[in-house]
């Protein structure tokens, strides 16, 4: 049957405790991401949002109750609720205060807790669905909400690992009960993964850095904070309780790919979950043991697959689908996908090379997709960027640089050569041994990237010149002093961690490591793309870049985007995505001759890193 929604789920859908058939989930709907129901004894899915500028936070309660957050242009708002079938849009939480989402969760029995960004405060209101919540605890530190126990009793508010209350538990009425400390005391980071959600247990899980390690934690009233020592991992990981039994599903993000754990807490016993090779973007247990996955590869596009964990899959086909089934026809990203690994004095950059179908054997144009982050990591997964360029000719390289998740903390932590430095250092090697080996073309390379990724390219044009033809820099910091200024509170709180101070206490370093600072020296063609409501990477200090590249004559675009620095409007990632094909095409040599065929339409479903 067809289906109103379009491409690409992208993220698990959330089911319905008391009816599994019924699932919510968010989609592509016209080019902007929006709330779904799927109805899987019906077999027929309903669009339940609509709005401008899209809709990205859902839930769905016991009773059948579909939530969802409607946000202005600043990302502040208010929670609304409809039932599964429809009728009449209700607040969810009437009286609440606009804010910024920061987490819902909802019991059994209907009680709600919510977190909201207000101002440079994190509040938290509880209450019950369509009536007025009380406040009861509010914080000067950005924070989300970690979970609310089973029984309603208790609520988790989880902010930075770093900080040395990563995680902080309270009553329902507001009561501190315990303070679990993060990198600042003894133990390490800390991420709070919610509370176990069996009736009657009251036990909230964490992932632990150790150092050199990962582990899973857990914290209980009675037992107090528990590292799991026994069961580590190399790499970062996520981790998901399971709902009958003292079990964790574990999702480890490993050299650009993921694999799944299943960790029984009683019995210190750790299995592999069997799953085809690529990336897991969400994994969530299910009961009688299934497991529920979004994969994908970079040859294929999201699936939602269902697998019982018992069989090896030799592919994706292998598994059971879910009943939300795909949206449209399959998709296979042209071209050769394969791994490169670049020696580098503290040890070997992993990249993600795509190549074209070409004809002949000169070395096709190359186009850098570098990731954001920093604390972040390209993927084995479908991305529609590098599905156009490679449907166009070019070559795409996505380089798991020094500070990339999924290599180890040790690969996370290196900035050896100076925030950014070190990263246009690993580009750099990277480069010149796909060049020495003939797979792209040393005349023809270009750097795309957004937000930190965006930065990264500014950096390179402006300390490598000689080595890039073109740059597409979305959403970047251009220069550091202005931007943690005016970014937010917990950027900042990054900066200085980055740095190892304030640009007060430490002025050399932001500068050495700000675009701005080598302005005149970019000779490359250069397209820069910012956002008038950006609060991570504000616009004055885009329009300053953009006023240094002037004045030394540098030859630029600019486009400039009504959205802030995260969105769910699709138009303007196509907006971008067309502008800077156009731009690469006029910049660099044409690849026309190796294209296998015209590039796929855009669709809304491309991903910003």
């Amino acid at each position: 049957m067809s289906s109103p929604y379009q491409v690409f789920v992208t993220a698990l859908p959330d089911v319905c405790p008391t009816a599994p058939h019924r699932m919510v989930f968010t989609a592509d709907a016209d080019g902007r991401c929006e709330v779904f129901t799927w109805d899987g004894a019906a077999g027929r899915a309903r669009q339940v949002t609509d709005s401008p500028g899209g809709t990205f936070h859902r839930a769905i309660d016991a009773d059948g109750h579909v939530w969802w957050f409607e946000e202005d242009p600043a990302g502040r708002g208010r929670w609304w609720f409809q039932h599964f079938d429809g009728g009449p849009r209700l607040p969810g939480l009437p009286g609440a205060p606009l804010g910024q989402p920061r987490g819902l969760a909802v019991t059994a029995d209907g009680v709600t807790a919510a977190a909201f960004r207000q101002g440079r405060d994190t509040a938290v209101l509880v209450g019950r669905r369509g009536r007025v919540p009380r406040e009861v605890v509010r914080t000067g530190r950005a924070c989300r909400l970690g979970g609310i126990s089973a029984d309603g009793a208790l609520i988790a508010l989880a902010s930075s690992a770093d900080d040395a209350d990563a995680v902080t538990v309270h009553t329902r009425d507001g009561r501190l009960v315990a303070e679990l400390p993060g990198a600042g005391r003894p133990g390490g980071r800390l991420w709070c993964q919610g509370f176990s959600p069996r009736p009657g247990r009251t036990e909230l899980l964490l992932v632990r850095d150790l150092g050199d390690r990962y582990v899973p934690a857990t914290w209980a009233p009675d037992s107090g904070l528990r590292t799991h020592s026994w069961c580590t991992f190399d790499t970062e990981i996520t981790a998901r309780w399971c709902p009958e039994s003292r079990t964790v599903l574990v999702r480890q993000d490993r050299h650009g790919r993921s694999l799944l754990h299943r960790v029984d807490l009683d019995a210190r016993r750790r299995t592999v979950v069997p799953t085809p090779v690529g990336s897991l973007l969400d994994a969530a247990p299910r009961s009688g043991g299934a497991v529920d996955c979004l994969w994908t590869d970079t040859a294929h596009p999201p699936v939602l697959r269902r697998t019982s964990g018992t069989a090896h899959p030799s592919s994706p086909a292998d598994a059971e689908p879910l009943l939300l089934p795909p949206s449209g026809p399959s998709t296979v990203v042209p071209g050769r996908h394969t791994d490169r690994w670049t020696p580098v004095g503290a040890g070997r950059v992993h990249s993600l090379l795509s190549l074209p179908q070409a004809e002949g054997d000169a070395p096709p144009p190359a186009v850098f997709l570098v990731h954001g982050g920093p604390a972040d990591h390209d993927r084995d997964a479908y991305d529609a960027t590098v599905h156009s360029l490679v449907a166009s000719g070019y070559a795409v390289v996505r380089v798991n640089y020094r500070g990339s998740t999924g290599y180890g903390p040790h690969w996370r932590r290196d900035f050896t050569a100076g925030v950014g430095h070190t990263q246009v250092e690993d580009l750099t090697a990277v480069r010149a041994d796909l060049v020495s080996a003939g797979l792209v073309a040393g005349d023809a390379c270009a750097l795309w990237g957004v937000s930190w990724g965006a930065y990264l390219v500014l950096l390179a044009l402006g300390t490598r010149p000689g080595l890039w033809q073109a740059g597409v820099a979305v959403k970047p910091v251009a220069d550091w002093v202005a931007a943690h200024r005016a970014t937010t509170p917990a950027l900042r709180a990054l900066d200085v961690k980055l740095f190892g101070g304030d640009p007060d206490e430490v002025p050399e370093r932001y500068a050495a490591s700000s675009p701005i600072t080598y302005a005149a020296k970019v000779s490359a063609p250069l397209l820069v793309v910012g956002a008038t409501h950006d609060d991570k990477c504000p616009p004055g200090q885009i329009h300053a870049y953009l006023d240094a590249l002037a004045a030394a004559g540098v030859p630029h675009d600019a486009l400039w985007l009504d959205t802030g620095h995260d969105g769910y409007d699709g138009a303007a990632h196509v907006a971008v995505l067309r502008r800077a094909l156009r731009f690469l095409r006029d910049r660099l040599p044409d690849p026309a001759h190796r294209a296998i065929g015209r590039p796929p339409a855009p669709t809304g479903g491309l991903r910003s890193r």
